[in-house]
Formats: structure tokens, sequence, C-alpha cells
């Protein structure tokens, strides 16, 4: 590093000019952070400007988002295109530079941080991924997969108990090219967090396995190097553990007034006292200018080009070598599915109808996992310590496990193991699983109870923001699960999950649904699903036509089915309530009332086809009434004349006892649309 004082003053200078120039922003975190910066990007950051997406590139995770100014700083230092107009546009309307770092809007930024923790969590998934990708791919002689995985964090982060559940895993997996450099600062919004924040985060990290280098001047470009070229020769050579780095830093370095206080935090300094950091740092070039010897010193672009180029010679060697995994390796990482997905879907889907299994919905997703786990290597599967209940294991993924020295322990026949327990880690489970995404070479799905998708909330949202495929399976997906009782029985459930935008719930009545489920799952390449899956046997549903099971709802059966030639109404009904369904309209038929039945395991799909087939499924001017065990409010959107769901807590007493209960039975569905009709 030529001059690193000066690299790190640029990072300070854009990060308070933009900030102020945008009246909004966090101006302390890039400021104190900048040296650290300069010590990671500047001497050991394995990447290329010329190309974001090089496959074999570090990692590096911002998790400590509302400091985005420091990434969009050195993206646009080093080379990136990110030019200067970018950072001027701070936190404007579709500028490239938005208020958080968010993955495919900025070239550079591996995923989207700021709800504090998940972006340390995604760099634990990441470094998963690439151990076992490495453990998959390397062979003797050849290695093609080999990078580390860095992340700056803040005390929030730590705060925040998904670092538990991710730093606690990640030490478990024995994640040795994963480096966290924590930004010790003692500051958050609220001031110095002593009288609240009081761990021993040291010792904290030792306990989980990590190698921690402590009290590192954050401040001293030359010692922050030091202790990471520490840390990728330990990974090298023997630890099996991940790393944290405790880098001892001022937030707002630089500033007179405001380093070292929770006024640098989240807000401008202020243009005076932006002049008086100027001084201070002899910080001489106007705002948004940056010295030529500067550039010169930040540009990456040469190196990173010879870099992917070397990398690139040993790939066309290893691709001589293995030509069948090198080609293996550039579909995973392009997240393509294999040319004959599509007929191991049909055959799937036609077994499924030809066999017409009565099983759980649960146990429909596993017969279905056995033939895409298979099908597909990429499929990473696991469970918060449910693999039992949510029957997310199969023949093709034997459980991972890592062996004393750190390495992924294979099967006989040379497999990694496909199935983590991840313990009862939801939120850990959820984000981890965005973070194996966003790294590439693997499709990610995790099973726990649909209650317990509170405790993954925010994860699965931000993978809809990040528009990333990850599949969660949700089991015991109502009161059907009996006495455990309310705690464990969802009622808002699904509605609130169809409520998170580019989120695709699934909610399937038999196998047939549940394969075709997991299919369009399997193939929005863009897009996290959610599967919600009964406890309760599930009989299966005649069909006539399975082509339409994708498009979210269809005409499952007629009034003519039952002898009935007009359509007085339509019941709408997802999962085990399509049985109730189907019952009810028996029953109306010996009262000479004649309704179709609508199944409608995904609401999100089927809102987004177009107004001919809608109509062709739900006709305007015949009265609908939806049936499904949980909130009511989702369905009115329908034009529905009454809806038979719960719009309280449930109870412990076995299944039949809560359908009785709740009005769960056909005869009050075949009353319930009775009555609504009368009043049509």
């Amino acid at each position: 590093m030529a001059n690193p004082h000066q690299m790190a003053n640029a990072i300070r200078a854009l990060a308070m000019d933009a900030v102020q120039q945008a009246n909004s922003g966090h101006p302390g975190a890039p400021m104190g952070m900048a040296d650290m910066a300069v010590a990671l990007w500047g001497e050991h950051l394995q990447h290329n400007p010329s190309n974001p997406h090089w496959a074999n590139r570090d990692r590096f995770v911002l998790s400590n988002g509302h400091g985005s100014m420091l990434i969009y700083s050195v993206l646009h230092l080093t080379g990136y295109k990110l030019p200067m107009e970018e950072i001027k546009n701070f936190r404007t309307l579709h500028s490239k530079t938005a208020g958080h770092p968010e993955v495919g809007v900025t070239p550079g930024v591996e995923t989207t941080t700021g709800p504090l923790g998940q972006g340390l969590t995604n760099a634990v998934g990441m470094a998963l991924a690439e151990k076992l990708l490495a453990a998959e791919f390397n062979q003797a002689g050849h290695t093609i997969v080999d990078h580390h995985t860095y992340a700056f964090m803040g005390d929030g982060c730590l705060m925040e108990g998904i670092s538990h559940e991710a730093c606690a895993l990640a030490g478990a997996w024995k994640l040795n090219k994963l480096i966290a450099l924590y930004d010790d600062n003692g500051i958050s919004i609220d001031g110095k967090v002593a009288p609240w924040f009081i761990d021993n985060t040291p010792q904290r990290f030792a306990a989980y396995g990590w190698n921690v280098i402590d009290a590192v001047d954050g401040h001293d470009a030359a010692a922050v190097s030091k202790a990471i070229a520490a840390a990728k020769h330990s990974a090298h050579n023997g630890s099996s553990g991940p790393t944290l780095i405790v880098c001892k830093t001022a937030i707002g370095k630089g500033s007179p007034n405001r380093a070292g206080t929770s006024k640098a935090h989240g807000e401008p300094l202020g243009s005076e006292e932006i002049k008086l950091t100027r001084d201070a740092l002899a910080w001489t070039a106007a705002p948004f200018k940056i010295p030529k010897e500067v550039y010169a010193d930040w540009d990456a672009k040469a190196a990173g080009k010879a870099r992917e180029a070397e990398w690139n010679k040993a790939f066309a060697a290893y691709k001589a070598a293995h030509p069948a995994l090198a080609k293996e390796f550039v579909r995973r990482m392009k997240g393509e599915l294999p040319k004959n997905f599509n007929q191991v879907v049909f055959d799937a889907v036609v077994a499924a109808h030809s066999q017409g299994e009565t099983v759980a919905s649960r146990k429909a997703s596993q017969l279905a996992l056995e033939t895409f786990t298979a099908a597909l290597p990429e499929m990473l599967g696991g469970s918060a310590d449910l693999t039992g209940s949510n029957l997310t294991n199969t023949k093709s993924t034997s459980a991972l496990r890592v062996d004393v020295a750190g390495d992924v322990v294979k099967t006989e026949d040379g497999k990694i193991g496909r199935h983590i327990n991840y313990g009862v880690r939801e939120f850990g489970m959820a984000a981890i699983m965005n973070g194996v995404a966003l790294h590439g070479g693997y499709i990610p799905y995790g099973g726990t109870f649909l209650t317990f998708s509170d405790y993954s909330r925010n994860a699965i949202r931000m993978a809809a923001l990040m528009k990333k495929r990850i599949i969660h399976v949700f089991t015991h997906d109502s009161i059907g699960l009996g006495e455990d009782g309310p705690t464990h029985q969802s009622i808002e459930h699904a509605a609130s999950l169809r409520l998170i935008p580019g989120l695709d719930v699934w909610r399937p009545a038999d196998t047939a649904e549940t394969t075709v489920a997991w299919a369009v799952a399997l193939q929005n390449a863009h897009r996290p699903s959610a599967l919600l899956l009964s406890r309760q046997n599930l009989a299966y549903s005649p069909k006539s036509d399975l082509g339409d099971i994708s498009r979210g709802a269809y005409v499952l059966s007629e009034p003519e089915s039952v002898g009935i030639k007009k359509t007085h109404g339509v019941i709408i009904a997802t999962g085990s309530e399509v049985q109730l369904a189907l019952a009810a309209q028996k029953l109306l038929a010996e009262r000479k009332i004649g309704v179709r039945v609508v199944s409608m395991p995904s609401t999100n799909v089927f809102d987004r086809q177009d107004i001919d087939y809608k109509q062709s499924v739900l006709p305007q001017g015949i009265p609908r009434v939806a049936v499904e065990m949980g909130s009511t409010d989702g369905w009115w959107k329908y034009g529905c004349a009454a809806v038979v769901g719960i719009d309280t807590y449930g109870e412990s007493a076995p299944a039949p006892v809560l359908f009785k209960h709740f009005g769960f039975t056909a005869e009050n569905v075949a009353d319930t649309v009775h009555a609504a009709l009368l009043k049509a």
C-alpha cells in the first residue's frame, strides 16, 4: 500500500460528503472502518472489478449495512462500474447507492444487508457453500474452488440473537475460510454500549470454536493486514475454525467533535464539522474529488484481471482432466437446472397421480424430494431439529458431517452429506440458506413447523427482496397437528407469508399438487418459495388434467361430477380443506345445489395469471366461499360471500375434535355455502 492513510481518508471524505449531500445516512461507521477496508481490499481481497461474478472471487459482506458508504466508496475506488455520479446520488431514487447495500443493484455487492446480524449469517452460508463445493469438485492436482469469505460487522450484529445461531454453527462446521472483522467502537445509536452490551466477545467466539485475534488497532492498516494474513495462514495450516479479528476503532474517525460519539452514527456531520474534519485529516480535495495518486493506489482492475486469468488457466487444465465435473460446476454456478429436468418433473407428477396415495402432504413432500434430490445434486437440505417431523431427508441426502480436522466427511461412494442438522435455529437456518444461494452452486431448502416461520420471517423477506431461490418446508400447517395446542397451531401464518412480495406460498392438497409445488419452486431461479404441509393424512383428489396445477389454482371438480348440471356457487379451498370442499359438494348436490370446487394451492401464483384464466376458474356472477384453516382476511379479495376459517387461536385436543369444534366439517361448509347462496 503506497499511502494507506490517504487511501483511508478517501473513504472518509466520500462518506461524509455523500451523507451530507443526501442529508441522510451513517458517516461514522465507514469513517471508523476505513483503515480496515484499506487492509482487506488493498492487500488481501481476491476479486476482479471487471467481473464481479467471477466464480472464485472472495466474498465480502458488510454486515453492518448502515455503513454502506464504506462499500460504495471502495467499489468506486477499486474500479467497479460505480461512477462518481452514483456516489453523489447516494440514497436517491433509482440510484445504485441505496441507503443499505443491495445485491443485484450495485456491482460488487454480494448480499443485501441492513437487518443487523443477517449479513454475518449470510457470510456463514457463503463460507459453507465454498467448503462444500471444494469438497465436491476439487481433485488431486486441480483446485478450482479456493476462496475466503470476509465479513465486517459491528456491535449491533453481535447483539442480535441470530449472530449466536450462525456463529455457533460456523464453529461446528469448522469454516476455516471465514474471517470476520469486528468493528469494536463501543458506540450505537443510544450512546456507549457498555451499560447494555457487556459480552466478552473474544471469549464468546472462542467458545464457538473460532480462532480469535484480539485487540488489533483498527486504525493501523498494517496491523489489520497482519491479522488477516495470520487468519489466512491458520486456515491453510491446520486450523479448523473461523477467525474473528477484533479491531478497536473510533466511530467517525477524523471528526474533531464527533469521533467516538453516537452523533457520528446516523446523521450528517454538518458543513462546519466536515470542514474541520478535512483540516484534521489534511484532506484538501474538494467534495467528491479524489486525487489521481489515490485512485492509482486503490485501482484493482489490473490485479483482478490477472488473478482471474490465472484461475481461468487452472480451470482449463481442470476441464481437460475432468470434463464432466467442469461442465457440472459451470452449470451449477450458473444456477441452471439439468436439461432433462422437465422430463423428471413430468414423470414425478404422473407417478403421483397414478398412485393416488393417501398420505400427509409432509410425506408427499418427502416422496417428491426422493425424486428431485436424486436428479439434482445441488439440492442442499436441512431441518431445524425436526427432521423426523419435516421429512426433509432422503436416500440421496445423507447427513452433512465435518471431521475433527475440518474436512467434509464423504459417504462410501465419495458423496458429501446434503442434509444439514441446523439444530433449534430457525432464523439462523433461513439466513444461512440465503448465503448459500447467494454464493451459488446449491439450491438450499430447510424445514421447521409453520408456526416457527415467525422466527425465520425476516430472512424469508430478505430472500424475496434479493430474488433468490430458497425453499422453506413448513409442516404442521394448521390445527390439524392436534394436541400440541395453540402455541404450535398456525393460524395467521399462511396469510402473513402470502403478503411478502416475491414469495410463492404453496399449500398443496395431495401428492400431485405437492410434487408440482416442489417442481415450480425449483424452477423459479429468482423467487423463494414456502411449502405449507400437513401432519394429517390427505386423500388423493382425482383429476382430469394436471397441467393447470402450476398456475396456482384450477377447477378440481364440476357440479356434473355429482349429478348437477348448473353451477350455483364456487368453493375455493387449499390443502387439507380441499377434501372438505369435495364432501360439501356432495352434500349440496343432495339439496339440488351445484357447486364447482376450485383447489388453490398457491394464491400468489394464481394472482399472477392473466385475467382470462382467472375468470375461467372463478367465473363472474357466481357466489364464492373459501375454506381454509387459518385467518380469513386474505380471502375476501376474491369476492367471497363467506369464508370458513379461524380468526382466533387454536385449542389443545385431538385433530378430529378440533375440526368439529371450529366448524371444519362438510356439513358446516355446505351450510355456509347454502346460506351464502340464499343471500345472493
